[in-house]
């Protein structure tokens, strides 16, 4: 992965945060229980086919959180992939003259990221954050992300929980490889184009939402916005859980990711629709 620049941008904002804690700190004083906890949860789908069709996807969430009356941490990894049968034309010559059908890999992306954050009261806080998306079908490649910023709670109660977080950032990525057919040749020539890495200031926005329906019963809404002078890259996700145990949890969820700038071949929305067994552990505060 192409994190050079990223890793220099995260690092500054992991010493920051530390200097602002010891510049808000209070004096030395005796040892007291630990406050903070870690709370998470896992999440996995499986839907197979076999028989006249032939098909494999794969769904997979991790998410890990720390929080305290100083730090508010975040982590998450996600992993798509999927196979099918998909039809393959047979070319002679520069001229299709069948089909057949061929396995091939439909889907494949995973991104992983994190967050620190550095409180100065129960609901504002100092955030650094990166992040790294791969995708083998989207009009970007990979695209990878570190910003600084400021959050605030705006709601918390027994049932809501509305927070925001903003600020400026570093986007690097890279343009999915197209092809480019030439017909005024016999047969037609294709080539195969790699566009250049992009790199950019962007401005980072992020807003989270959480509502308890009922004991069992929870709506959780995060949008996400990454926009520069190149490219606007926006993402949804939507997610209903429905408690089984204090464990385990049915989730269905809704995610839309948006690149405003596309190479030829490629579309600027993404979706994907999941229905996933989720196992949470720790507590949330």
């Amino acid at each position: 992965m192409h994190f050079t620049p990223i890793a220099a941008l995260l690092a500054a904002s992991a010493l920051c945060l530390p200097a602002f804690a010891l510049a808000g700190a209070p004096a030395a004083s005796a040892p007291t229980a630990a406050t903070s906890n870690w709370s998470g949860s896992g999440e996995f789908g499986l839907a197979n086919a076999t028989g006249n069709t032939k098909s494999l996807n794969i769904d997979a969430k991790f998410r890990l959180g720390y929080e305290s009356d100083i730090w508010k941490d975040s982590f998450f990894l996600d992993a798509n992939r999927a196979k099918s049968n998909v039809k393959v034309p047979i070319v002679q010559s520069g001229v299709t003259v069948g089909e057949t059908t061929s396995y091939q890999t439909t889907a494949s992306h995973y991104d992983a990221g994190g967050s620190i954050g550095y409180k100065f009261d129960p609901r504002a806080y100092a955030v650094g954050a990166a992040r790294y998306d791969h995708d083998d079908f989207a009009s970007n490649r990979w695209q990878e992300v570190a910003s600084i910023g400021f959050g605030y709670i705006l709601l918390k109660d027994a049932r809501n929980e509305l927070s925001v977080e903003a600020g400026p950032g570093y986007k690097r990525y890279q343009p999915q490889t197209f092809s480019v057919v030439d017909a005024t040749v016999t047969p037609p020539q294709v080539s195969r184009i790699t566009p250049p890495a992009q790199d950019e200031a962007i401005g980072r926005a992020l807003v989270n939402y959480k509502l308890a329906l009922n004991d069992s019963t929870s709506l959780e809404e995060t949008f996400l916005a990454e926009a520069g002078s190149q490219n606007k890259y926006y993402q949804n996700d939507l997610g209903l859980a429905v408690a089984m145990t204090r464990t385990l949890a049915l989730k269905i969820a809704y995610e839309n990711r948006y690149n405003s700038d596309i190479v030829p071949g490629t579309r600027h929305m993404d979706t994907l629709f999941t229905t996933n067994l989720v196992y949470s552990f720790g507590k949330s505060r």
